[in-house]
């Protein structure tokens, strides 16, 4: 407490006093010395017995020793010779408290009912609710305590007059409860705590709502303040029952792993349900293609331990080591719950549990040396199929297992089981499920002509199977690539998964042009709502996969009629050129922050590549797989993968290969993706563009030059229908958006026709009623093209409609490409 609150409260309105466990005085208030006459340097040091009037009968002491309090009358001699009785409150502090010892509280005021007490305690039945309730003055110190504070407290009402709360409850619960005491009268306004507090002599815990409300006379002056309390133990209980259900719905299951199933179900059990579990699994599940199943004819049951937990550290209850078998009676709890399907509560003076481990000398000794008390067995059920059991054991919760405990560990036991189920089919049918993992990634590049493009992906190990790392190649309008590599933190089923739902999200976002930076904000905020779906990463380690959810990408998109390169990056590693000269460098682009952070801006770089550059993208396995004792660090293999990029070769392929010859001279210890690309470009023959009027009459002039350009490249068989996609877009601008209006025709093996506007209005399509003069436009162009779409740019839109058109004879020397 701080200095004004001691003017509130009054410190020295209580005598107190500290004794060690050897009797001797280590701590004397002036409260003391206003009792006893003593001041604190002729006390501290000497026995306390020396201040009794006299020496008490042995018969009359209590094992002290033994108690967690005390309280009584003592007759005490003051320092002038005359006798003094008082009444004492006295608290055994154990060493987690402090120094161990006794703190000895006698209060100097309020020993007796004042008449002021009685208007007090009309005003608190007056102001407050009817429950366990202590009435304390202005300075904090009790004054009336009703019945259900007396049980409360195990105190009578003459036992705690005129202390304060902290001298009552020597624990942090007295010190927040005067906090709040002291803004009560501050303010005027009530407070309100739950807290967890022990009664003396008592093991249990149990929980409190309580409630300070100041007392006021009818003038509104504080005369005092009432302090409420009300158990709500059961509430709690109940509350934290939820939770836990809902917090195992999220650890529990994390990987397809069954060792690590297992010791979620025990992780998420201990303390909260009990103080020592145990996993056992039926030997049978553990045998390829058997049918698991615990044998009903009788006799034993051997069960293999997959895992175990406990509230002491190192786990000392452990009778069986994790990996190992034992053998389990029958008549045994568990293999009762494992032949009926039942759980089976018991205490361990039980003949059921005392018969088996009467069998076991050290499973004997655990129960006895820890004084485990109370047995829950759990059998572990999935789609009509035991599988298990596991064992809930308590020695340091008070209570035994109650029937809420047994359906609480059922519920887990069931979704533990399901995952455990689960786990199992897939290391059965892992070969399966690998495949499955590497068609996430792309099996073919698609075809384009902005890039020339070669790819490998490496993974680190065959138990790992498909990691994290990704690479794409995507099409996108006007001729363009957007070229993608990116790295889910983990590996295994985890991040896999993640990376299909990353690759499908880049895809998607592409598809509708997003600039580089925009796209990776979006796949940040995606990265962050995985995030929230696993809430412990250690408990979803191991061969599984990873819990956490992060992210690296690099996104890119280059332009082959400009020959521009927008790139973004998401902390992934910097990408290499090789210019068409033969230097390599690192480009020199704004890091921005992993995926899945948050909050945090993304820059895109606008580069010029000219015709012939390398872009070399890739993981941070590539650079970090080497040897770590050789010293080797991210800029050797910076510096190898540059070297390794200027090698000749015979094909973007051949390269690949050479890449990883010599940047991974072994077997690497990440997942591996490398994507090279080599830029073309459109030479100016096969690009056409002019600026339209924003008057209607200008679609005619526009239909004709598209026309005459089409003869010029040899389409005229596509002039029919590249003019009414032409017509219907051109004339959409016109009417509906904002001028500058541009057309421009693009000739990439396929013919795309685009109009650019400056309104930032996305066209729709819809479907036209049968009298309408018009809103069939869109709906035409879409049947006429292939594909079509639209596009932000910085300023205004693009309307863009591709058509898939035959090249003309003789057309090799002309605007095609070759």
């Amino acid at each position: 407490m701080g200095g004004g609150s001691d003017v509130v409260v009054g410190e020295a309105l209580t005598a107190r006093v500290t004794v060690d466990e050897q009797g001797t005085v280590t701590g004397w208030n002036d409260g003391a010395e206003q009792l006893l006459g003593y001041a604190s340097e002729q006390v501290v040091g000497r026995p306390a017995a020396a201040l009794l009037a006299e020496e008490p009968a042995a018969g009359d002491l209590p094992p002290l020793a033994e108690l967690p309090r005390w309280h009584g009358t003592l007759a005490l001699r003051h320092r002038d010779g005359h006798r003094v009785v008082t009444r004492v409150l006295a608290h055994h502090r154990t060493p987690e408290r402090g120094n161990a010892g006794w703190l000895v509280l006698a209060p100097l005021t309020g020993r007796e009912r004042e008449p002021a007490d009685e208007e007090l305690v009309a005003w608190s039945f007056a102001q407050s609710p009817c429950c366990a309730m202590a009435l304390y003055d202005t300075r904090l110190r009790l004054c009336r305590a009703n019945e259900g504070m007396e049980r409360a407290v195990a105190l009578t009402e003459a036992d705690m007059r005129g202390l304060r709360v902290p001298e009552i409850v020597d624990d942090e619960a007295g010190e927040l409860a005067e906090q709040d005491m002291l803004r009560a009268l501050e303010t005027g306004e009530p407070r309100y705590r739950e807290n967890f507090l022990s009664a003396a002599g008592e093991n249990r815990e149990h929980a409190w709502s309580v409630f300070v409300s100041p007392l006021r006379d009818p003038d509104g002056r504080a005369q005092g303040v009432c302090l409420s309390a009300h158990d709500i133990t059961e509430q709690q209980s109940a509350r934290t029952r939820l939770q836990l259900i809902a917090e195992a719905s999220g650890r529990i299951g994390s990987t397809l792993d069954v060792m690590r199933t297992a010791q979620e179900l025990a992780d998420v059990s201990v303390p909260a349900l009990a103080d020592f579990v145990s996993v056992d699994l039926l030997m049978s599940f553990f045998e390829d293609g058997a049918e698991v199943s615990a044998d009903r004819t009788g006799g034993p049951l051997v069960l293999r331990r997959v895992a175990h937990q406990s509230v002491l550290p190192g786990r000392p209850e452990v009778a069986v080591a994790a990996g190992a078998a034992d053998e389990y009676p029958e008549g045994s709890p568990p293999v009762e719950s494992l032949r009926t399907g039942r759980s089976l509560r018991h205490r361990v003076t039980d003949p059921a549990v005392a018969d088996w481990v009467a069998r076991d000398p050290l499973r004997a000794s655990r129960v006895r040396d820890f004084g485990i008390h109370s047995v829950m067995t759990v059998p572990l059920s999935a789609r009509g199929t035991t599988l298990g059991v596991a064992v809930f054991a308590r020695h340091r919760h008070p209570d035994p297992f109650q029937r809420d405990d047994a359906v609480l560990a059922e519920e887990l036991a069931a979704r533990a089981a399901v995952c455990i189920d689960n786990a199992r089919r897939y290391t059965r049918e892992r070969g399966t499920a690998v495949t499955l993992q590497r068609s996430l990634l792309p099996q073919r590049l698609p075809e384009q002509s902005a890039v020339e493009v070669a790819s490998r992906y490496l993974p680190a190990g065959a138990r790992a199977g498909v990691g994290g790392d990704w690479f794409d190649v995507i099409p996108l309008s006007g001729a363009r690539v957007a070229l993608v590599v990116g790295d889910v933190v983990g590996h295994g089923i985890h991040a896999s998964a993640t990376m299909g739902r990353l690759r499908t999200a880049v895809r998607t976002l592409a598809d509708i042009d997003l600039p580089p930076d925009e796209l990776l904000t979006h796949l940040d905020d995606l990265v962050g709502r995985l995030a929230t779906e696993t809430e412990d990463p250690e408990e979803a380690g191991g061969n599984g996969g990873s819990g956490e959810v992060g992210a690296t990408c690099l996104y890119a998109v280059y332009d082959p009629v400009s020959r521009h390169c927008a790139i973004a990056r998401a902390g992934h590693p910097l990408p290499a050129v090789v210019g068409p000269d033969g230097t390599v460098e690192l480009l020199d682009l704004p890091a921005g922050p992993p995926l899945g952070l948050g909050g945090l801006p993304f820059e895109a770089a606008e580069v010029d590549l000219p015709e012939g550059s390398l872009l070399a993208l890739y993981t941070d396995g590539l650079i970090r797989s080497r040897d770590t004792s050789r010293g080797d660090d991210i800029d050797d293999g910076v510096s190898r993968l540059c070297r390794a990029l200027t090698t000749p070769a015979a094909s973007l392929d051949a390269l690949c290969d050479t890449v990883l010859a010599t940047v991974l001279p072994h077997r690497p210890v990440d997942d591996v993706a490398l994507l090279v690309a080599r830029t073309r470009a459109l030479d100016a023959s096969q690009v056409a563009s002019w600026d339209v009027a924003p008057d209607p009459a200008a679609v005619a002039e526009t239909r004709k030059n598209a026309v005459d350009r089409l003869a010029a490249w040899g389409l005229a068989d596509a002039a029919f229908v590249t003019e009414l996609i032409v017509s219907e877009l051109v004339t959409n601008a016109i009417r509906h958006a904002e001028p500058p209006i541009q057309l421009r025709l693009i000739l990439d093996g396929n013919l795309i026709c685009e109009v650019s506007d400056s309104s930032s209005t996305a066209p729709h399509m819809r479907r036209a009623r049968t009298y309408d003069e018009g809103g069939r436009g869109l709906l035409l162009v879409a049947q006429l093209a292939r594909r079509w779409g639209t596009r932000p740019g910085t300023k205004g839109k693009t309307i863009w409609a591709e058509q898939v058109v035959e090249e003309p004879e003789g057309a090799g020397a002309g605007p095609w490409p070759s």
